[in-house]
């Protein structure tokens, strides 16, 4: 007969990485709201790409706006979209009791975090990047007759899609670590909002200087900054700014691994 002795080592030595991820990623993708957030974030995307370039005109005001920002405006509602799938990734395991049988076949608990965000990680940059490759290009056919005609060839143009893709991806790995950390929706979604998109605005009206500078490199500002072809004024530089998200999105899941660690479920 098995001892118990016997028996947890035996079942901890079968927990691998690799079945860890394989059971996170069916996890997120037989969940509904995965499908509605996603689908939503690639209609957002496509949809304002595709109405900026079909009425453009060069008087319009935006003749001096970075040809990616201005066919890349829906990202900033899509990104909202899956900043929520992080939360709902994280919060809504606690939310549903989901999380207990996720920690008692993952005991050592860390695992389970680290696999949710590196499967999470890798398809929203996924979902990103392609579907802003994909917007720029359809709005490009409507641009190619003004002064916003780009390719793919020009200079700082495929750098700053993949930039727009990655500072989407780090504000929703940013919204899943607060989601595990908070272990509540509706707490998460309150503290995405008003901590990482409005917070940057209040403390923007104070008339310091060293205010000023610091906010460049709070989230929203950085991933702003990541996803330009051209220099924005007053604004980090692409490398500092995404070492900036680095470090917010990293801050954001050190803090929830550590609850693991001291917290009961």
């Amino acid at each position: 007969m098995t001892t118990p002795a016997t028996t947890v080592p035996a079942i901890t030595a079968a927990i691998t990485p690799a079945r860890v991820l394989r059971s996170e990623w069916h996890k997120l993708w037989t969940v509904r709201s995965t499908w509605i957030t996603v689908l939503a974030s690639v209609a957002f995307l496509l949809g304002v790409g595709i109405l900026m370039g079909a009425t453009y005109t060069p008087d319009g005001g935006d003749s001096d706006v970075d040809t990616v920002i201005l066919t890349l405006y829906g990202s900033q509602l899509g990104g909202i979209c899956l900043a929520v799938l992080g939360i709902l990734v994280t919060a809504g395991e606690y939310s549903t009791g989901m999380i207990r049988a996720s920690l008692t076949a993952v005991p050592r608990r860390t695992p389970v975090l680290r696999a949710k965000a590196a499967v999470f990680t890798a398809v929203v940059f996924t979902v990103s990047f392609v579907t802003a490759l994909i917007t720029f290009l359809v709005a490009q056919i409507f641009l190619s007759d003004t002064d916003q005609a780009a390719s793919l060839a020009d200079d700082g143009v495929l750098g700053a899609i993949a930039g727009n893709a990655a500072g989407v991806t780090l504000l929703s790995v940013l919204a899943l670590g607060l989601g595990a950390a908070l272990r509540s929706v509706p707490g998460g979604i309150g503290a995405f909002i008003g901590g990482v998109m409005i917070l940057p605005e209040v403390l923007g009206m104070l008339p310091y200087d060293a205010v000023d500078t610091a906010i460049r490199y709070f989230p929203t500002q950085a991933a702003g900054a990541l996803g330009s072809a051209t220099p924005l004024p007053n604004a980090a530089s692409p490398g500092a700014a995404l070492l900036a998200l680095c470090l917010w999105a990293a801050a954001a899941l050190i803090a929830p691994a550590l609850l693991l660690k001291r917290r009961d479920v």
